[in-house]
Formats: structure tokens, sequence, C-alpha cells
């Protein structure tokens, strides 16, 4: 037996997610989209671990790529968000466009993000969503707090007072 829906996505909704860009670069293309799906898999030996939706085209190009970068947006970062999740495509659909990102061989680093850069060791499919797992092999920790997402809309990371 599973969970309703509706009560699965009403409960994920008030779940924080890390805002992140995953990028890849190479014979597949260049490409980059917004997601929410990331966390770290191991320390010993460093993986991560990203969802995409299996149909889409940052899946098909990170398996031809065979890497990707995962890019932990800075909180100020809503447009960066916004315009790799798609919501400017049809007026500029070069999501790249404008944005001075860092080359790499496995996907270019967004400004002031902190990236893991990955070699893609294994997927999974589980229904409409394609589990990837990456080696890391670089990382760029940008000392930024991260933007982050839930109940449908961004937010900050503060600290709470001790009391």
């Amino acid at each position: 037996m599973t969970a309703a829906r509706d009560a699965f996505v009403a409960a994920m909704r008030q779940v924080a997610s890390t805002v992140t860009v995953v990028t890849t670069d190479g014979p597949g293309g260049l490409m980059g989209a917004t997601v929410s799906a990331f966390t770290s898999l191991s320390a010993d030996p460093p993986a991560v671990l990203v969802c995409l939706k299996a149909d889409s085209r940052i899946a098909l190009a990170v398996a031809d790529n065979g890497t990707f970068t995962v890019n932990v947006l800075p909180e100020d970062a809503v447009d960066v968000a916004q315009r790799f999740a798609g919501a400017f495509d049809h007026e500029n659909p070069d999501r790249f466009h404008g944005v001075i990102a860092t080359p790499n061989e496995f996907g270019p680093i967004l400004p002031r993000a902190t990236a893991f850069t990955c070699t893609l060791q294994k997927t999974y499919n589980h229904a409409t969503h394609q589990i990837c797992i990456g080696a890391v092999s670089g990382i760029s920790n940008a000392g930024e707090r991260p933007l982050t997402y839930m109940h449908g809309a961004f937010h900050v990371v503060r600290p709470k007072q001790a009391l």
C-alpha cells in the first residue's frame, strides 16, 4: 500500500530543499536545469546523487556526457534558479545567456555557487525519474549561504539564536 499522492505532495511541500542547478557539457551538449533533489551519498569515497526527470533534456545530456556539476546556489540567486527552471525559456531558450559561468569539463560552475564536479557512476530508473550517482572529483566551496525552496517559495537560511 502506498500513501495518497495528494497527501505526499502536501507533506513534501513542508520539506525545505537546497536549490541547485545541475549543469553538464560535452558530446551531449551544454545543458543546465534547476534541481531540488540533491544530497550527499557518501564521504568515502565522495559521492552525491541527484534525481532528474527521466525524459528531460538535462537527464539525456548527463547520460550522454557522463559528467555533471551540481551548483548549490547562493541565497540571492532566485533569478538564476528561475532561469534554469525554464521560467524564461519562451523569451530566451539559452539558459546560459548573460550568465558569467566558469567553464568546466564536467559542466559550468555558476557565479558564487558551491559546486561539486562529478563523473556519472550509475543511474537507476524509478517511475518518472532517474537517480544519478556522481563520483565527486572536484569541489569549489564558495562559502555562501544557500538558497532554499519550501512550500512553493524561495527562502533563505538564518541561524536560530541560542536561548
